[in-house]
């Protein structure tokens, strides 16, 4: 059978890091098996819907390259792709009434104020108290005369789920192996709801075999729902698919990855200057382990590497510093062109003064983690910032106030008559003075660098930092400088 997978997001607002690595594994093992991957729109809870939430996720994937071959844009047979627009068939009541006639569901009329009455709170080992609401099953002894009178008047119902209260059902999951649980643990749940909408569980469930996908990933906190799906398939006969839960995602503290957390969606990630391609790299190692100890994969190497059963069981940490690390290989590797295009924006809004923004750029390119780190890095070529005269002074360069002032003294005359800013004419004189004078390179350099950047680390030295500036403005530097040391000598 050929492998299908689908990607079943719900509209409501940016795609989360643990939604898009649901998306990547999803994709990747299509991928990998030549198979078919799916785009398929979940919007049956209405009250959770988010405006232009679905051109989110057409923009994400294909940003970052998880083109699907079936979709709402992609009709190949298996449509309509948004669950919404299958209800208006009426599909997911008609299977919902078929599960009624087998005795596997039934209807239920209870109102607001019965269910609240079921509201117990329990406390397991100790540990904090949890309200629950289990339904009693109330309406499954209903008369047949009773529920053809209810529904010939028109009450309110939903259809429940008819679960046992006695025995155990078993699913399996490629990553967790076989789960039995107690079917007195499991609730009556709600296929379709008040408003004719189909729950999420049961669309899933109804869409996937319609649509024959094989494998279906999703995060571990749906398998405590898994024997409900698994009971639906046996009251239908169908084939379950191969499920493939993946751990829970979380902070460096170890806790549930929270939307608060400010880098919890790929939307949050590119905004604090991450690369696409290094988000979605370190996304595939948030729990799934290749064979070897390489870590930097194209999504094309992804795709040939990828074996879900390695995926881990134990919770996947979201660590901040690696993926920036990441991010900072991939930007190194960047051919100039891409990078000039996406580096500058930020460059434009740290240095809005005229000079040679791609110089800049090529100043910061090894030195960034994220495109936000080079606002800090080049700010000063917008303005000479306040600084302190012993900056002046380093050990290493042997270097302090007296001979900083003497050499920035000595070379102010020669800057003032040079012509060719280039940063080989710049070096040029530097190094000729350095020379001349019979110094350390450092004696000569440190004071020059210091009073061109009034920064302590620069990216470039003082040839690149000059060529960007210009003659004037390096000139008023340094004219600048000499004036600090001075009061500072004197005083």
């Amino acid at each position: 059978m050929k492998v299908r997978t689908r990607y079943a997001p719900s509209p409501t607002g940016r795609m989360h890091v643990g939604n898009l690595r649901t998306a990547l594994y999803e994709y990747l093992i299509a991928k990998h098996e030549d198979g078919d991957f799916i785009l398929r729109i979940e919007d049956t809870d209405q009250e959770r819907l988010v405006e232009g939430a679905v051109d989110i996720i057409y923009r994400t994937m294909e940003k970052t390259g998880l083109i699907h071959d079936e979709g709402p844009d992609k009709d190949k047979g298996f449509g309509p792709y948004v669950q919404s627009e299958r209800m208006a068939t009426g599909v997911y009541l008609e299977y919902a009434k078929q599960l009624v006639e087998k005795g596997e569901a039934y209807y239920c009329f209870c109102d607001k104020e019965r269910l609240e009455s079921l509201r117990s709170v329990v406390s397991e080992d100790g540990g904090d108290a949890k309200e629950i609401v289990k339904y009693d099953k109330h309406c499954l002894y209903l008369s047949k005369e009773e529920i053809e009178a209810n529904l010939a008047a028109g009450k309110p119902y939903v259809i429940r789920q008819n679960t046992p209260m006695e025995g155990t059902t078993t699913f399996t999951d490629a990553i967790y192996g076989s789960i039995t649980v107690e079917n007195a643990e499991l609730d009556d749940m709600i296929l379709i709801k008040s408003d004719g909408f189909p729950t999420y569980n049961f669309a899933n469930v109804i869409d996937d075999h319609l649509m024959n996908i094989t494998h279906v990933v999703r995060g571990n906190e749906y398998l405590s729902s898994t024997p409900k799906y698994t009971r639906l398939y046996q009251a239908f006969g169908w084939e379950e698919p191969v499920y493939i839960h993946c751990p829970l995602i979380t902070n460096e503290e170890h806790k549930k990855l929270s939307k608060r957390s400010g880098h919890s969606s790929f939307e949050d990630l590119l905004e604090q200057g991450f690369v696409t391609e290094a988000i979605v790299n370190f996304i595939a190692l948030l729990g799934w382990s290749p064979e070897g100890n390489e870590e930097i994969f194209s999504l094309e190497e992804l795709v040939k590497a990828f074996d879900y059963t390695h995926i881990s069981k134990s919770p996947a940490v979201f660590d901040m510093n690696k993926l920036r690390w990441m991010n900072s290989e991939y930007i190194k590797k960047m051919d100039n062109e891409r990078y000039y295009a996406e580096a500058m924006p930020y460059i434009e809004k740290a240095v809005t003064r005229d000079c040679d923004r791609k110089a800049i750029a090529d100043l910061v390119k090894t030195r960034i983690e994220t495109y936000c780190d080079i606002a800090g890095l080049v700010d000063f070529f917008e303005e000479l910032p306040e600084y302190d005269v012993e900056m002046f002074t380093h050990k290493k360069m042997k270097t302090n106030s007296e001979n900083s002032l003497q050499v920035l003294q000595d070379v102010l005359p020669r800057f003032e008559v040079l012509e060719d800013y280039s940063v080989a004419a710049i070096e040029k004189l530097l190094m000729d003075y350095i020379a001349e004078k019979e110094i350390k390179n450092g004696q000569g350099l440190w004071p020059v660098r210091t009073a061109v950047s009034g920064k302590q680390m620069t990216p470039g030295g003082a040839y690149e930092i000059m060529s960007i500036l210009g003659k004037e403005e390096s000139l008023r530097r340094i004219r600048i400088a000499i004036e600090k040391l001075s009061a500072s000598i004197a005083g």
